[in-house]
């Protein structure tokens, strides 16, 4: 009998371990869970999930009470280190399942051993080992660092571990260290002092051994203690406007083992459950599309109340329309799931879903609902806001002056640019380095955080505004564009499509920047770090007057000056990105023939002539310009191409589909049809077992970025499907991508992602505005970011742009065409 016992045994122990993955850990202390991460109820320790120190995630990190509230915990060179300073190398993360340990062998490179597009001159030349470990004390845990070797003695002083504590729950909480008390300030105060190299720092908040956080608060109170001697609390939004309050103990001289260690006790909320999240589309819904409320749960809630769907009414009454027990979907991240689906109701009105005590947002049900509000804020504020070479007025305000309109030196060659540009050894055109480049200082948009253009963003928004207004006809004018002036004026009508006039302005760049230099450019950008992190009106960054190497520092004669503070236009030979570009122009070209022919005949003429330059590259580069040119000019060639690279192209159907299906009736090939449609079907069923692996029913694996911009280009490509294939491809694919960046998707931030639209949206973003807390209405954020490897986040912080951030190339246009989309399709 002892084997049967035996497997038994076993087995029952494996259901113990198995349905500890599935539900949170109850304990009340902190141990080893199955993801690699110690865990009590209220209380997770984190240690190098994730490894993003420049972003604010990395290291040792806390989530206490259901907030990320501590992060990069690690041995740094810096008191408060910023985006550019040196980071240490991760090994493997190892545990033992008997002590409860985690930990992880980090080291320092030598110069010669900088990441790959940083400039090497930040690394000195040292170079250490370490071991970084969390080890469970009960409800505390401590913080271990062993040194493989002292480090050097000219090192001591600099070489410290750092652990930031996010600001933003921190602003008027109160903190005490040893005998010391203070109030964390909303802003920056000085003093700041030099250090030892003559370099400028933060003046401590408190020095000690044992610091207090937030005792006031039962969520957030945590005491940190030094077991080997002294720390500092440090504001590191002094030396950087992004960075965090530090917690930082230097290392001292000689020590090895235990050279840090530090017990950490953060307050837990006893038998802490996170309240239910509701997350609908903040926008609302049309009465004939799918409504389905999803409802976020911690892995401890056995709460099952009954939903119900609440209509507001004018009188201020609530009227109760529908009313059932929530559909379990199951365990998604670390959450529990409901479903609440009320697409029956279509009457029109003012809407909120409630479970037990939580209510969401009001949304509206109307058959109006995309016609306003919704696209129209990135056509009417985010892409005039974002337009370089104009000054951009607002009613009573100025957004930013005239400016770069110095663009642009030709970069030197052989150098790499911090933001990752790169130019070889040569400049690939008739201008040497730091000649002027003529014909730089027209159209374009800012690439929405840092004042660039990159030739590939402003394609890829000139062609999702061509194929809108292909699509649907988009007629809208809000915006005065005079290109003859520099000058724009919002809300103020000029008579003229906005649509059309920012598809000039996007191709104006392309073009004059092509014309001048005979190839594309790669990208123009500010050459100095001082520049780059510039916070504040574009015309700032620039004297807008072209550099004269000849003119004495300062000396200005004409429009020349003696002030290098030009931005640099990269070029390069890239195959790939020249086809993409070569796309949006064809696209341009359509667009544009009747409102400026001359524009759209040159557009044209170099898609054609960047096709013939790359007809060695591969298919799958091809494949979209092959498409933008066969719509515009239907020739042989481009119809040839299709039926010529008909196996590679269904054999990533995935990536061509919404590409084909736009060309497949000009082809006249059955057989390619019938390829296509067999390729397209296992498509569609591809994307049936991957939306199952959510709640939002689309494809969506969380990442260190947000993914709200993938899922937008998903939406985007499903309506060429739908459209397309629609007895293939239903337009729920579509809706459901829409409902995601409007709202429903995972973490307690349930806000739209779209700045400005719908009942909660994203208000405080990364962009040129950011250092106010500020946020401009059109602009679509990436959303929702993955803390590795379970935790969904999307804080409210104007510095995170792996979360917040707003891009040029797709980030807004893409949102726009998928809400148009949506109208179109529902409308129907």
């Amino acid at each position: 009998m002892r084997p049967f016992f035996l497997i038994i045994f076993f087995i029952l122990l494996n259901a113990c371990s198995t349905n500890n993955t599935d539900i949170s850990n109850n304990s009340k202390v902190l141990s080893l869970n199955d993801l690699e991460y110690l865990e009590m109820r209220g209380l997770n320790v984190m240690l190098a999930h994730d490894f993003y120190p420049e972003g604010h995630q990395g290291g040792v990190g806390i989530i206490q009470n259901g907030l990320r509230v501590a992060t990069n915990g690690d041995v740094r060179l810096e008191p408060t280190p910023g985006q550019w300073q040196p980071i240490p190398k991760v090994g493997k993360r190892q545990v033992n399942t008997d002590s409860q340990e985690i930990w992880v062998e980090m080291s320092y490179p030598d110069s010669s051993k900088h990441r790959k597009g940083f400039n090497p001159l930040i690394y000195p030349n040292l170079h250490f080992k370490y071991t970084l470990k969390v080890r469970p004390e009960g409800k505390a845990f401590k913080i271990i660092v062993d040194l493989d070797e002292a480090l050097p003695e000219e090192w001591i002083g600099k070489v410290g571990f750092n652990f930031e504590l996010f600001p933003g729950i921190l602003f008027g909480k109160s903190f005490y260290m040893d005998q010391q008390q203070g109030i964390f300030p909303l802003q920056a105060n000085g003093p700041l002092i030099e250090d030892q190299d003559g370099n400028l720092q933060m003046r401590p908040l408190a020095k000690g051994s044992k610091l207090t956080i937030a005792p006031e608060s039962e969520a957030q109170r945590m005491v940190i203690e030094n077991m080997n001697g002294t720390m500092e609390l440090i504001d590191g939004r002094g030396v950087h406007n992004n960075g965090w309050f530090v917690v930082r103990s230097l290392i001292k001289s000689g020590v090895t083992k235990g050279a840090v260690e530090w017990l950490i006790t953060p307050h837990v909320i006893d038998d802490w459950t996170r309240k239910p999240v509701i997350q609908v589309s903040q926008v609302g819904y049309h009465p004939v599309q799918s409504k389905i409320a999803i409802i976020e749960l911690d892995a401890n809630d056995t709460q099952r109340e009954r939903l119900q769907l609440v209509r507001i009414g004018g009188d201020g009454n609530h009227h109760i329309i529908k009313e059932s027990s929530p559909e379990s979907w199951g365990k998604f991240l670390r959450y529990q799931y409901l479903k609440f689906d009320f697409s029956e109701v279509k009457n029109e009105g003012i809407y909120q879903v409630v479970f037990g005590d939580e209510k969401s947002e009001p949304f509206q049900i109307s058959e109006n609902i995309f016609k306003r509000h919704v696209w129209q804020p990135t056509l009417e504020y985010f892409l005039p806001v974002q337009m370089c070479h104009m000054r951009i007025n607002d009613r009573y305000r100025v957004w930013h002056g005239l400016c770069h309109m110095d663009d642009a030196l030709m970069a030197t060659t052989d150098s790499l640019h911090f933001d990752g540009y790169k130019q070889g050894s040569s400049t690939l055109s008739k201008y040497k380095p730091m000649d002027p480049v003529p014909g730089q200082n027209t159209g374009g948009w800012h690439d929405a955080g840092d004042y660039d253009l990159r030739v590939e963003s402003q394609a890829g928004t000139v062609q999702m505004l061509a194929l809108a207004l292909e699509e649907f006809g988009v007629e809208y004018d809000q915006t005065t564009i005079d290109q003859a002036n520099n000058l724009v004026e919002m809300h103020k009508p000029d008579g003229v499509n906005d649509v059309l006039q920012q598809i000039e302005h996007g191709v104006l760049t392309i073009v004059g920047g092509y014309n001048a230099i005979g190839r594309l450019y790669r990208g123009i950008i500010c050459p100095t770090l001082r520049q780059y992190v510039m916070l504040g009106d574009a015309a700032s960054m620039t004297d807008n007057l072209v550099y004269d190497s000849k003119l004495d520092s300062g000396k200005v004669v004409g429009n020349r000056s003696g002030i290098a503070d030009d931005r640099w236009v990269f070029t390069e030979e890239n195959p790939s990105r020249e086809l993409r570009v070569a796309a949006g122009l064809a696209s341009a070209s359509r667009a544009l023939k009747s409102y400026n022919p001359k524009l759209s005949d040159r557009c044209l003429v170099i898609a054609e002539k960047l096709w013939k330059t790359n007809v060695s590259a591969g298919s799958m580069q091809r494949v979209q310009a092959a498409t933008e040119l066969l719509l515009t000019k239907d020739k042989g060639e481009y119809r040839q191409f299709f039926l010529d690279h008909q196996k590679e192209l269904t054999e990533k159907i995935s990536k061509t589909g919404w590409l084909l299906g736009r060309v497949i009736d000009k082809l006249g090939n059955e057989n390619f049809t019938n390829n296509i449609n067999i390729a397209i079907t296992k498509y569609k069923n591809q994307i049936e077992d991957e939306r199952k692996e959510n709640p939002y029913g689309v494809p969506y694996k969380p990442n260190i970025w947000g993914a709200g911009w993938g899922i937008q280009r998903f939406g985007v490509e499903q309506y060429f499907l739908h459209s397309r294939f629609p007895e293939i491809f239903p337009d729920d694919y579509m809706l459901h991508a829409l409902n995601f960046v409007l709202g429903c998707h995972p973490g307690e931030n349930n806000a739209s992602f779209a700045s400005g639209v719908g009942s909660k949206s994203i208000k405080v973003a990364y962009d040129v505005n950011r250092a106010d807390w500020s946020f401009i209405p059109g602009g679509v954020v990436s959303g929702t970011a993955l803390i590795r490897p379970d935790y969904p986040e999307l804080l409210e912080w104007p510095f995170l742009w792996q979360q917040t951030e707003y891009v040029m190339g797709g980030g807004g246009t893409n949102y726009m065409f998928l809400v148009l989309a949506a109208d179109h399709l529902l409308s129907k």
